[in-house]
Parts: structure tokens; sequence; C-alpha cells
């Protein structure tokens, strides 16, 4: 995994991440986080959780393990930069799509959401910029109570999944989200500016490795300027082929 990171100003931070080759150094680092990813602090050896992991994603549509392998490698990313993963990627649900936020971490005590959106490169007029837009605006509507994503209580999941034993979050953050759970139930909302948040953007190319769709995003990149929230991790993720993973799980499972 190949990346770029700089801060753009003052509390917003830009990583721009390539994967377009499954060296020795990407597979160690998928073996020392996919557990803790996938299942928490728990106990579970890799050999039975990379065999959840590919069936969970084999029993997904096209759309849905598009958006399940974008995610994963993101909290790839934010585990290996030392942000604490406060959910599990499975959901507490067997086999069903987590609800409300992508992601909820922690960073020397502060807590960030986290939304990813992802496509491919064969979806016409598709661009890193306009996933990040749709990132950015699915967080603010979460938070400011305009969501039209159902009924869900997105704070509620959130604190389910951080009061899972293997997740071992803090009473205070707990307390936290319980807290901001409550105030969603009673139509007391905030505003984006409040939050923390990582809006991440994946594109997967198809079959031959290409700059176009990070050179165009950075032609554009002071379109983030609009961006506005307490403190912003903007992730921008290119990744060659989407089986590529599935691909590497099985070869794994006949290693094992």
């Amino acid at each position: 995994m190949d990346i770029l990171s700089q801060e753009l100003e003052i509390g917003k931070k830009l990583h721009i991440l390539k994967v377009n080759t499954y060296d020795e150094k990407l597979i160690n680092l998928i073996n020392k986080y996919l557990v803790r990813i996938c299942e928490g602090e728990g106990s579970e050896g890799i050999v039975r959780v990379k065999k959840r992991l590919l069936g969970f994603i084999l029993s997904k549509h096209d759309n849905t393990r598009m958006g399940a392998i974008a995610e994963f490698f993101i909290h790839l990313y934010l585990n290996d930069c030392d942000y604490k993963q406060e959910f599990l990627f499975f959901n507490l649900e067997e086999t069903s799509i987590k609800k409300g936020f992508d992601g909820v971490y922690t960073k020397e005590d502060e807590m960030y959401i986290l939304e990813s959106k992802s496509g491919s490169e064969e979806t016409e007029g598709i661009s890193h910029i306009n996933k990040l837009k749709d990132a950015y605006n699915d967080l603010r509507k979460y938070f400011d109570g305009t969501s039209s994503k159902g009924n869900n209580n997105p704070w509620r999941n959130a604190y389910n999944h951080a009061s899972h034993g293997d997740i071992k979050a803090k009473d205070s953050l707990k307390k936290q989200i319980k807290t901001l759970a409550n105030l969603y139930d009673d139509e007391s909302y905030g505003t984006i500016e409040d939050y923390n948040i990582i809006p991440c953007s994946t594109i997967f190319l198809k079959d031959n490795w290409s700059e176009i769709l990070i050179d165009d995003f950075l032609g554009s990149i002071d379109e983030l300027k609009k961006f506005s929230a307490k403190k912003i991790d903007l992730i921008v993720l290119t990744k060659l082929r989407l089986m590529n993973f599935i691909e590497f799980l099985k070869s794994e499972e006949n290693n094992d």
C-alpha cells in the first residue's frame, strides 16, 4: 500500500492510498490487523476469521461487496495509524449489513466518525471528489437528523458495537455515545461542526493500474475547503480490481 499524507490546513488532513499489488508488506499488514478489524480483541485465530471474512464477502451482492472491501482497507490503514477501532467490522447481527455509521474511532481520547463511499471506474462520471462529497453529506445529515436512511438511530447502533466485550471501549466513550443516542431519540440534533469526521472515497480499477483518477482528484483539491468539521481526515483509496482481495483470501485459505 503506497501512502501519501499531507496536512491541508489546521485540523484537516488528506490521506491518499494506492493498492495495486499484494506484496509482502501489505500481506503482513493484513495479517497483523485482520482479526482486530473483524472480531475486536478476542482470541479467535486468524485462519478461522479469514474463512469467515471470505464467506461474509462472497455472500454479498456486487455493490455491497465493493463497499465491504473498500471499508476493510480503510480500517486497515486507520488501525496502522493508531486509531482505535470502536466497533466490529462484522455486524452484531450475523451476515447483515452494519447500520448507521461505517465506523467509530478514537485517537487521543477524541471520537471520530467515518463514512465510506465506493464505486468502479466503469461508472460514468465517477470521481474521488464526488465520493468524498457524498460521504460528507451523509455524515452531515446523520448529525443534524435529516438523513433519509429510515428511522435508524446511528448512535444507538454505535453504542451497541462499543459495548461489545471484545471492543474494550472506555466507559467514558460509551457514556458519550449513549448520551448522543438519547438526544437523537429526543430529536435533539447537532451539526457536523461539532464532530471529528473521516469521509472516505474508494474507486476500484478494472484491469490496469492508472493514476488518472488520482490526478483528477488532485486537480480539484480546492473543493475540500468547503468541508467543515471540528477535525477532518479525508481518505482517498484507489484499488486495482475488486476480485484481488477475494482471490487473496482464497489463496490464504488454501495455504493454511
